[in-house]
C-alpha cells in the first residue's frame, strides 16, 4: 500500500473552542470514488436528524450531491455558480432538501465554467469564504461537497473552511494522493487561511471480511492517530443504490448498517465541536 504522507505530516486535529459560530467543513479528496459525495449527503442528513441546522453546498460541477437528494434544478434556478460568479447571496439560491433542518445549495454542470470566469476576478480564491459569511450565523454546520480535483473550486473550499473531512477508501493505494492534498492545504494555510486544519479522516468502503480493509485501517490509524474517526463506513449495496432514488441512505434504508454508521459519524462530528455547541444541539433535538 502506497503511503505518501509520513507520520509527521498529519494535520492538527480540530480542538475544542476552535469554532465560535457555525462551522464550515468541506468533504475533500482529489481522488474520485472514495465516497466523498455519499459522505456529504449522508452526513448532512444524519446531522439534521440529530438536531443540527445544516447547509449542504454542492461545489462539484457533476452536481451529484444535488441529484443524490432528488433535487432537480430548473432552468434559470440560482445555483452555486451564481453565488461564486455573480455574488448572489446564498439564501437566494438554497432549496429545502426534504429533510427538516437541511438546506441545499445546488450545482449543475455550469459550475465547470466558474473557474474560467473567475480567472481575472479580484480575490478569486476567497469568493466562497465571502459568500458564506452570512450563512455561518444561520447554520450550525455547512458541509461542502468538493470536486475530485485540486483546482480553483477546491481552493475556494479550503479558503472558506474551518477544517476538512477527508474520506479514505479502504482499498489498495488508500493513501495515494494525500501528499498532494497535504501540500495544497499547507499552501492555503500559508497564503489564505492560517487556521485551516483537518477535522477528521473517515474510512469508507470498509469490508471487515477482508484482510486488505483491516490492513488499510491499521496503516491509516498509524499515520493519523486520533485524527481518524472511530466510525467506519461499510461497503454496502444499499448505500450505492440510494442516490439513484434521490435519497440519502438515512432515508432510503434507515436501518441499514451504512445508515447506522452515518448516524454514529454525525454524533462523533458533534462531539468534536465545542462542548457548548454540542450541548445546545442535544437540547434542541430533545
Amino acid at each position: 500500500m502506497t503511503s505518501e504522507p509520513g507520520p509527521g505530516q498529519a494535520f492538527s486535529t480540530a480542538s475544542p473552542g476552535r469554532f465560535e459560530d457555525g462551522v464550515v467543513l468541506p468533504v475533500v479528496n482529489q481522488k474520485g470514488g472514495v465516497g466523498k459525495t455519499t459522505t456529504a449527503i449522508s452526513l448532512a442528513t444524519a446531522l439534521a436528524d440529530a438536531g443540527e441546522r445544516v447547509l449542504l453546498l454542492d461545489l462539484d460541477p457533476q452536481g451529484n450531491a444535488t441529484s443524490g437528494l432528488g433535487i432537480a434544478v430548473e432552468e434559470d434556478q440560482p445555483t452555486t455558480y451564481d453565488v461564486l460568479v455573480d455574488d448572489l447571496p446564498v439564501d437566494q439560491a438554497t432549496v429545502p432538501s426534504g429533510t427538516p433542518g437541511l438546506d441545499v445549495l445546488p450545482a449543475t454542470v455550469d459550475l465547470a465554467g466558474a473557474e474560467i470566469h473567475l480567472v481575472g476576478a479580484m480575490s478569486r480564491e476567497r469568493r466562497l469564504k465571502r459568500a458564506l459569511r452570512a450563512p455561518r450565523s444561520q447554520y450550525s454546520i455547512t458541509l461542502l461537497d468538493c470536486p475530485p480535483s485540486l483546482g480553483l473550486l477546491t481552493v475556494n473550499a479550503l479558503s472558506a473552511a474551518d477544517a476538512l473531512i477527508v474520506p479514505i477508501q479502504c482499498e489498495y493505494y488508500a493513501l495515494e494522493g494525500l501528499g498532494a492534498l497535504h501540500r495544497n492545504v499547507q499552501l492555503v494555510k500559508d497564503e489564505l487561511n492560517p487556521g485551516l486544519q483537518v477535522f477528521g479522516y473517515l474510512l469508507t468502503m470498509h469490508d471487515g471480511r477482508t484482510r486488505l480493509s483491516e490492513q488499510v485501517e491499521a496503516e491509516v490509524r498509524r499515520h493519523f492517530g486520533e485524527e481518524v474517526f472511530s466510525t467506519r463506513i461499510p461497503r454496502s449495496v444499499r448505500l450505492a443504490e440510494a442516490p439513484s432514488y434521490g435519497q440519502s441512505i438515512t432515508v432510503f434504508d434507515p436501518s441499514s448498517r451504512a445508515a447506522v454508521a452515518y448516524h454514529r459519524l454525525a454524533r462523533e462530528v458533534i462531539a468534536r465541536l465545542p462542548a457548548q455547541h454540542a450541548m445546545e444541539a442535544s437540547h434542541e433535538s430533545t
